[in-house]
């Protein structure tokens, strides 16, 4: 009897474990779509705040090119696509892809819009684990200190003036918290200096693909 019990325990219990796991599973697929697709809306919304739909008429979702792998460790990343705004068949800016891994809570993930001319046209922090009411104020739901970089160039500042000010740079840092500020400025210029480098390729990559028409996927997301 105590072994037939035994056994019928550990029936129950292997019963009980399998169903968990596939509970947990079921879960974690269902919830990792859902993660996807927010995650998604929120770089919609990002990109047609850097690059505006007055100032392009194509799909900045479907209109990319690949990030080539040399830049990888340039950007923080391990792969991507850069996301291309035309006005016309005129190339106006691209969106880069970008990660600073030393925010003082992990990566800080970023895209940052570049102008043709190397000014930048905008950068928004999509995720990050920064501390709330400190680090989180890259964050522009939280401060507009991300908007400091709007404008800026390789030559303006200068390069010794790409850090925080605490470092002697023309940046704000956070009261309480420099970590994170400077994590994003150091990534956002050598997201500069990565387009310095491949622009001639860039230029020539999207002249060469076709357009891509506005949709109204698109649109209805910049309204709202």
């Amino acid at each position: 009897m105590l072994g037939q019990s035994i056994r019928f325990n550990s029936w129950v219990l292997g019963l009980f474990a399998l169903i968990t796991a596939a509970l947990l599973a079921f879960t974690h697929l269902s919830t990792k779509d859902r993660i996807a697709e927010a995650k998604r809306e929120v770089e919609k919304r990002a990109l047609l705040e850097i690059v505006p739909l007055e100032r392009h008429n194509n799909d900045l979702l479907v209109d990319t090119l690949e990030v080539p792998a040399a830049y990888w460790p340039t950007l923080g990343i391990d792969g991507g696509n850069i996301n291309i705004a035309r006005d016309g068949n005129k190339l106006v800016a691209i969106i880069v892809p970008a990660v600073a891994p030393d925010g003082y809570s992990g990566d800080i993930q970023m895209i940052i819009g570049i102008n043709l001319d190397g000014t930048i046209a905008g950068v928004r922090v999509i995720s990050h684990s920064e501390t709330p009411g400190l680090g989180d104020k890259v964050d522009l739901n939280k401060d507009d200190w991300i908007l400091s970089f709007n404008g800026k160039s390789l030559t303006d500042p200068k390069p010794e003036g790409w850090k925080v000010k605490k470092d002697k740079g023309e940046f704000d840092q956070f009261t309480g918290a420099t970590i994170t500020p400077r994590a994003v400025v150091q990534q956002v210029l050598k997201a500069l200096q990565y387009y310095k480098e491949d622009k001639a390729r860039l230029i020539k990559a999207a002249t060469q693909t076709p357009a891509m028409e506005q949709t109204p996927t698109t649109e209805a997301t910049n309204n709202g």
